[in-house]
C-alpha cells in the first residue's frame, strides 16, 4: 500500500515537473497579453480528444494562466474523451493578469450520432483545494424526458423540480441532472462541481 502510494507521488511530482519547464518559458512572458495575442485566445481551439496534455490546456498557458493547468488540463480531458475528430473550444481569459482570475472555456463536441453536445467549463484560483472547477454538459435528447432518466440516468434519484418543466436528478453532493422538456424532446444539463 505504501509501494502505491509512493510510487502515485513520484509519478505526479514527475508529471508537474515535465509540466513546468514550458510553464516557466511562458511565465517569463508579460501578464497582459499584447492585443494580436488577445485576439487570438478568441479564436477556436480545435483538436480530436486525446490523453495527455490538452489543446485547451495549452491555450490557457499561452494566455498566462498557470495556477489552474493540472485541473483544466483533468476536464478538457474528460470532457471530450471518446469525442470524434473535430472538438472545438473558445477559450476566456481575462487579459489582466489571468492567472489570478477566473477563466473559462465553452466546448462544441460531436458524438458518434448526428448530434453535439455543449460544455462549459470555469476554474478559479486561489481555492482551499489550489483551483476549483466546475463544468456543465447540454445534450438535446429526441425523446421525453422521462425516457431519457430512465435511459440514461437510471442509477440517479428524482429530487424535484427546479421549475414546472426542469426536473432535477441527484448524482450526488457535488453533481446534479436536470432534464428540461423542449416539444417533443428532453434538454439534460449535467453540472458538476470539481473540489
Amino acid at each position: 500500500m505504501l509501494k502505491r502510494i509512493f510510487l502515485r507521488v513520484t509519478l505526479s511530482v514527475a508529471l508537474g515537473f515535465t509540466l513546468l519547464l514550458p510553464l516557466a518559458q511562458a511565465a517569463d512572458q508579460p501578464t497582459a497579453a499584447p492585443p494580436q495575442q488577445q485576439a487570438q485566445s478568441q479564436e477556436p481551439v480545435r483538436q480530436p480528444a486525446a490523453p495527455g496534455v490538452h489543446s485547451i490546456t495549452q491555450a490557457a498557458v499561452k494566455a498566462g494562466v498557470l495556477s489552474c493547468i493540472s485541473r483544466i488540463n483533468q476536464v478538457s480531458n474528460f470532457l471530450t474523451v471518446g469525442a470524434p475528430q473535430g472538438v472545438n473550444a473558445l477559450l476566456f481569459p481575462l487579459p489582466n493578469n489571468p492567472d489570478q482570475q477566473l477563466v473559462s472555456v465553452s466546448l462544441g463536441i460531436p458524438s458518434t450520432d448526428t448530434s453535439s453536445a455543449y460544455a462549459s467549463a470555469s476554474f478559479a484560483p486561489n481555492q482551499a483545494n489550489g483551483c476549483g472547477g466546475m463544468y456543465e454538459t447540454v445534450v438535446y435528447w429526441p425523446m421525453g424526458c422521462n425516457e431519457v432518466a430512465v435511459n440514461n440516468f437510471s442509477g440517479l434519484k428524482k429530487v424535484g423540480e427546479l421549475t414546472k418543466n426542469i426536473t432535477m436528478l441527484d448524482g450526488g453532493i457535488t453533481t446534479k441532472i436536470f432534464l428540461m422538456s423542449a416539444g417533443t424532446g428532453c434538454v439534460a444539463i449535467k453540472k458538476e462541481v470539481i473540489r
